[in-house]
């Protein structure tokens, strides 16, 4: 009896462990980032907030009051307004992971310091999975003030929330899928190869993401308009669109619900996998 009691309570802590050593991580990040929140919000906002400037501001303001890019009674500003907040958070969600995670694989492997702590390692790759997640919701909540209040005169964005349940499952799996591919491409990259990763990565998927127009419109296109559903910021546009601009034309919502969702629970467990066998190695 008395072993029982004296053990009982032992295995309680080692249970309690991994999870208080979770949230110890998370405020470590928490307070890096707030060391650093400057930085962090200026290459966040800085894109958006000059795109919108120059293409809801400037050109239709040099137009007189309507741009050459606007639809038929549709503002620029309102088809920009989802395709940035999900540029955003794609790239913000990328970039908080695979950043932080390929310097710390790099030659000093000073990953080896984070695996010393009280848990399995692939609560450590969970707890980067939604550090990243949160950094790209933070992000769009940073970015909307700029791409909704930044336009010409007679030119602002007509944004709703058309049903908030599709709204939060649109926006909180498009952080997931965002530092889930994130930390994927960080156990893939090597250090050298930083600038032509992002090169390759931030142009193409921006430019062909459907920031800027609907996939609809792409109809007269075929080839580009299938090709570009390789695209995860294609997705978190359409699903940004139908839920903020449900007037505008974009895909159904079963389509970019089921890539956002069925993506982050896929590319969560090949990052998982990758991340274990890389920092084990």
């Amino acid at each position: 009896m008395s072993t029982l009691t004296t053990h009982e309570p032992a295995r309680g802590v080692l249970r309690s462990r991994p999870g208080r050593t979770l949230t110890a991580l998370a405020a470590r990040d928490v307070l890096l980032l707030r060391r650093d929140v400057s930085t962090f919000v200026t290459r966040t906002v800085m894109q958006p907030l000059l795109f919108v400037f120059v293409f809801a501001y400037v050109l239709p303001t040099i137009e007189g009051g309507r741009s050459v890019f606007s639809a038929a009674g549709t503002s620029f500003a309102t088809i920009l307004v989802p395709g940035l907040l999900g540029t955003a958070m794609i790239l913000s969600g990328i970039m908080a992971v695979t950043m932080p995670l390929i310097f710390e694989l790099s030659y000093n492997r000073e990953i080896e310091d984070r695996l010393l702590a009280p848990m399995r390692v692939e609560l450590l790759a969970l707890e980067k999975i939604l550090w990243g997640a949160a950094q790209a919701l933070l992000a769009a909540l940073i970015v909307f003030p700029a791409v909704y209040f930044v336009h010409a005169p007679g030119q602002a964005p007509q944004v709703h929330v058309a049903g908030w349940p599709m709204f939060v499952t649109v926006f909180v799996f498009t952080g997931l899928l965002s530092s889930s591919v994130g930390l994927y491409l960080g156990t893939l990259v090597d250090v050298r190869k930083i600038n032509m990763m992002f090169a390759m990565i931030t142009v193409p998927v921006t430019m062909l993401g459907c920031v800027y127009y609907p996939w609809e419109s792409l109809a007269p296109i075929p080839w580009l308009q299938y090709a570009v559903l390789v695209n995860p910021l294609v997705y978190a546009s359409e699903g940004l669109r139908a839920s903020l601009t449900p007037a505008l034309p974009h895909m159904p919502p079963y389509v970019f619900l089921t890539v956002l969702v069925g993506g982050s629970v896929l590319f969560g467990l090949l990052a998982v996998r990758s991340f274990t066998r890389r920092v084990l190695a």
